[in-house]
């Protein structure tokens, strides 16, 4: 008997041993780039000491040193630019240390990415929880790399020019460029595809809710798992919202001045000069792109339940056809009801069995009614309620989308119309 009851427990414990060390894998990762994930106060002073030095002290002193004053350097740096991309830079990984630390302080790991092991669900979804995480860690090396390489580029063609003057005060220009970016770029995405990640571990949850709708079973139970989903998606959205908006804005404002800035400037852009602009740029976009996809993901995904319903609701009601009717009883079976033979005399026995079928063919009829009137019940609350992802009560779908989208076009053409245009007059 002990041996059939510990038997079960072992590919719990091997499966509890690699999400536990998938999620340890994530909180190194986190807390080497100033994530604290412990209420330490150590570990929160060692984050804003190297906050403050990698992200803002180290990138000033590179901009100050890059100074060239030998002649004919004025086209290859251009001090506006660098400052704008190094602002809009520290700013938007002040957003991702502030907002991502203060959940991950009050809720742990797990809890903040919802792989709780007591609601149940770790088990069964382990393995798919396992392989999200490790997508987070190739999703970050595999962005990071080729914006390090055009980023290494920029700075060796732009530390040639100040190698002439200095061949220490190049280096030191280069090291802090690289390490500073490095340190500034990993914050951001790692803030972004940790919201990416807990929209994708919901979105395992929305596809195994959808399996249930092909087993006929109880609407409750319907219920109560979407009532459970909703609720995650709420506080999904309650955690990130202030992350989300600020992210947009900074990233809107960062595009909207560096735009203003190139198309307004007269000398010549070139590589040396703005190839941080375009890297910087490409970074933030990412960013965004990465926000809004998972977003509308998941919403996308919580609002095709409602059709995932309908369908199993028609197709429950309408799968007997003719003169037969339908009863689904509480373990989920249908029953078929045959259709009464004609009766071929009135003596007092067949008027007895008449109405003792008559009365079992009206309380099977109520029955029948009583669930189609629960599976509609349950039809109208899902599409009642769809969900998603909300930012102060704006839910980010396809219609959210269009409204950046057309936001984003009138920004540009009104920079445009700023800059070229004007210029072209003067």
């Amino acid at each position: 008997m002990e041996g059939d009851g510990e038997a079960p427990l072992v590919p719990y414990r091997c499966g509890e041993r690699d999400l536990d060390a998938a999620l340890r894998r994530l909180e190194v990762l986190l807390s080497s780039l100033g994530f604290p994930t412990s209420s330490s106060l150590g570990l929160f002073a060692a984050s804003c000491v190297a906050f403050l030095f990698l992200g803002v002290a180290v990138p000033t002193a590179a901009i100050l040193l890059s100074r060239c004053s030998r002649s004919g350097c004025e086209e290859y740096e251009v001090q506006q630019f660098d400052l704008c991309v190094t602002v809009s830079e520290t700013s938007l990984a002040a957003v991702s240390l502030v907002t991502i630390s203060r959940n991950l302080l009050k809720y742990g790991m797990r809890k903040f990415l919802f792989v709780d092991q007591h609601h149940g669900y770790v088990v069964r979804l382990q393995e798919k929880y396992i392989s999200k995480i490790q997508d987070f860690f190739h999703l970050l090396l595999w962005w990071i790399l080729p914006c390090s390489l055009v980023k290494i580029a920029r700075e060796i063609v732009r530390c040639m020019f100040i190698l002439h003057e200095s061949t220490w005060r190049a280096v030191v220009v280069f090291l802090a460029s690289i390490l500073s970016w490095l340190y500034l770029t990993a914050v951001l995405l790692s803030a972004t595809l940790l919201f990416n990640l807990v929209c994708n571990l919901q979105i395992i949850h929305f596809e195994d809710y959808g399996k249930v709708f092909e087993r006929d079973v109880d609407p409750v139970t319907h219920l109560e798992e979407h009532t459970r989903l909703r609720f995650y998606l709420s506080k999904i959205s309650h955690r990130f919202r202030i992350f989300l908006l600020l992210l947009f804005l900074f990233v809107t404002s960062s595009q909207f001045v560096t735009l203003f800035q190139t198309t307004g400037y007269s000398g010549n852009i070139n590589f040396a000069n703005a190839g941080d602009i375009a890297v910087s740029s490409v970074v933030q976009v990412v960013v965004v792109i990465l926000c809004l996809n998972a977003a509308s993901k998941i919403s996308h995904r919580a609002q095709g339940i409602a059709s995932l319903a309908s369908r199993w609701h028609a197709y429950i009601t309408c799968s007997p056809t003719g003169s037969q009717m339908q009863n689904t009883n509480s373990a989920g079976n249908v029953e078929v009801i045959p259709e009464s033979s004609s009766v071929m005399d009135n003596s007092e026995s067949d008027l007895e069995s008449f109405e003792d079928m008559l009365m079992q063919n009206t309380s099977q009829f109520t029955s029948s009614m009583f669930s189609f009137q629960r599976r509609q019940a349950l039809v109208t609350y899902l599409q009642s309620n769809p969900g998603g992802i909300t930012i102060f009560g704006w839910t980010v779908d396809r219609v959210l989308l269009n409204t950046i989208f057309f936001l984003e076009l009138s920004l540009i053409l009104f920079v445009l119309g700023k800059t070229i245009v004007f210029t072209g007059k003067n």
